[in-house]
């Protein structure tokens, strides 16, 4: 079997020869050696198109091919815009495929620069529009550029077996998670992997509207340039801050509007759009692929990382949606311990210091991405696949699930009490002066990493924040020692009672796992960080106050009047184990990782560093006010 029966753990390490010979012809083991240019160039021809587009644009696809003639094969195509280097037919890449299993078993593998990208031709449009309705050549979208390149391909590429997968990471994913809408018949097999969905309210840029300044900044910089005409040179280089600390250089920056005016000198148009863009109005609403996702015929796995910085949420939210739309379509999730792209490369056995004892990559390409296209594009293997296949933190196995989230929960709250406590039940007092409170200094604000950094860290979704605990303008609230495992899995509410004295505030809930004080040993990886005590960040996200109704229709805030605040963290799949315990910081900056809410109500893209003031926070914690977590348990 390709997976073990639902709700069942998975062996650290698969039984891989086992699983190999299950799947291939007796010849495949001789082909197990990794690829390489030396392996592609005697095995495969590699041929460069420039490929039709209904519109008349064409766009410029490099091909590898099996030499051997002795079978038909498959076809995977990767549609990306950071170039299918290297250009030229007798420059070959190391690797092709999604891993160096499909180069070795015998792919033919199809990567195309998207529309407006490097050698392609035509206008780029960040993340095009989806049009559901088209009245002619000229409604072009990336579902259209898909259909029209595998239409291309089925009929110009010889000794092929008539079935096309797609694949893809990140941008990429977005671009196969597009390619599954009206698909080409052809199209059997999609694996969007930490898809883009939406970039206002989750993914990459905006979390419930705050921006992720260092990862747009650092992003734009780069990517963000116009390219006038198909190229095979990057167009552009790494932005130079002039300095490794990015706290420094971000708050030096000022306001967003000196973004444009020192740096990017109106050379990055996407910028602009975003400042221009500042509350999720049709600009951003065409950029939701979600409601595009309906009716999906090919068969689906969706992989994301729990420690994905960038693109969780899209990997989480194509999988609900094609989920909701298309009951019938073989639908599967995988969420491993990665950060962005983590399963594709390295061995994912471990994250910042914290060890998970297993090659969860290896594990993943071996036995759920590699045995789901042998088997819907080769027919090879067996059909049973699990709804959920997702790695359980904490006791570190994967788990297999019929749903996600899974079954024979139940709901529970972690109510915010006096004496920084955390408790199941809901609060007894009922007194006014039930609160905490704390000042909120946009001059001042907290880090997101206790390091030196310029960018957006990959793994400060896992990192010890024992640095945040000791800051005056972080609340802490944590539970007593857990005398038992307790296992928390699905997305979690949160429910605030805030007040502010300005008129606008960010409101940033961390959820953490505390390790007992005398937890033995340090972190792995070099990362020789004391584990006693160690804060692990669990799960964290920000809410940005004016949106707390509506992300099209920004509100002020009434200063000092308590006010209701709920959003959303995203999906986890982890156990606090007994002796640790459950700890809930609430901040209102998070810096630079998300942008100073000047916490006065202005246009944050044009505020003037006049409107950035001191703000005093209170959370409320009473019976008729009781803020809280709410949770899913999984019973064991």
């Amino acid at each position: 079997m390709l997976f073990l029966p639902s709700q069942r753990s998975v062996p650290a390490r698969p039984a891989l020869l086992l699983l190999i010979f299950s799947l291939a012809p007796a010849c495949w083991p001789a082909s197990l050696a990794a690829q390489g240019v030396e392996y592609l160039k005697a095995n495969y021809t590699k041929y460069e198109f420039r490929i039709p587009m209904r519109d008349g644009a064409r766009l410029f696809t490099a091909v590898y091919v099996p030499k051997d003639r002795s079978q038909t094969y498959p076809i995977l195509l990767s549609r990306t815009p950071y170039g299918v280097q290297p250009y030229g037919e007798d420059a070959y890449r190391a690797n092709i495929g999604p891993s160096p299993l499909f180069g070795s078993e015998g792919y033919i593998v199809a990567y195309q620069d998207v529309r407006g990208r490097w050698m392609s031709e035509g206008e780029f449009v960040n993340m095009r529009p989806h049009k559901d309705v088209k009245s002619g050549p000229a409604d072009i979208d990336e579902s259209t550029d898909t259909f029209d390149t595998i239409d291309w391909l089925i009929k110009n590429i010889s000794n092929h077996n008539g079935k096309v997968g797609m694949w893809g990471i990140s941008y990429p994913g977005f671009y196969t998670a597009a390619g599954m809408i009206d698909a080409h018949p052809a199209l059997k097999a999609a694996s969007p992997q930490a898809p883009i969905a939406d970039w206002f309210a989750g993914d990459d840029w905006h979390h419930n509207g705050a921006l992720f300044l260092p990862h747009a900044f650092d992003f734009l910089a780069f990517f963000g340039h116009p390219r006038p005409e198909p190229t095979k040179k990057e167009p552009a280089e790494r932005f130079n801050y002039g300095t490794p600390d990015g706290y420094t250089f971000y708050l030096q920056l000022g306001p967003l509007s000196n973004v444009n005016k020192k740096y990017f000198k109106d050379d990055v148009p996407f910028w602009n759009e975003m400042m221009q863009h500042a509350n999720y109005d049709d600009f951003w609403i065409a950029r939701n692929l979600r409601p595009h996702l309906k009716n999906i015929r090919p068969a689906v796995l969706t992989v994301g990382g729990w420690f994905d910085a960038e693109n969780m949420y899209g990997a989480l939210e194509t999988y609900k949606n094609v989920e909701a739309s298309s009951p019938g379509t073989t639908n599967v999730l995988v969420m491993g311990p990665w950060l962005h792209g983590g399963w594709e490369h390295g061995d994912g056995s471990s994250l910042g210091p914290v060890p998970f004892y297993t090659n969860t990559a290896a594990h993943y390409r071996e036995n759920m991405e590699f045995p789901f296209f042998q088997y819907f594009l080769k027919g090879m293997g067996t059909p049973s696949f699990p709804e959920a296949c997702v790695f359980e933190t904490g006791t570190n196995q994967w788990r297999e699930y019929d749903t996600w989230p899974p079954r024979k929960t139940r709901s529970r709250s972690l109510y915010l009490n006096d004496s920084g406590r955390i408790s199941f039940e809901l609060p007894e007092g009922s007194a006014p002066s039930a609160f905490d409170e704390y000042t909120s200094d946009p001059s001042r604000p907290v880090e997101f990493v206790d390091q030196i950094t310029q960018r957006m860290n990959g793994d400060y979704m896992i990192q010890d924040q024992r640095f945040a605990s000791r800051r005056p303008d972080v609340l802490v609230y944590q539970t007593a020692a857990l005398e038992g495992d307790l296992t928390l899995v699905g997305p979690i509410q949160v429910r605030l009672f805030v007040s502010t004295s300005g008129t606008d505030s960010d409101w940033i809930v961390k959820l953490i796992d505390v390790y007992p004080a005398d937890f033995p040993g340090t972190g792995v990886g070099g990362a020789a960080v004391p584990l006693g005590g160690y804060q692990q960040l669990v799960r964290g996200d920000v809410m940005r106050g004016r949106f707390r109704n509506s992300l099209a229709a920004p509100e002020p805030f009434v200063p000092n009047q308590p006010t209701p605040v709920s959003f959303r963290l995203q999906d986890i799949a982890h156990t606090f184990r007994t002796g640790h315990t459950i700890m809930i910081q609430v901040q209102s900056t998070w810096f630079p990782l998300v942008d100073r809410n000047p916490q006065t109500f202005v246009e944050i893209g044009t505020a003037t560093e006049a409107d950035f003031r001191k703000a005093t926070q209170r959370i409320y914690r009473t019976r008729e006010m009781p803020s809280h977590l709410e949770v899913i348990e999984l019973p064991r």
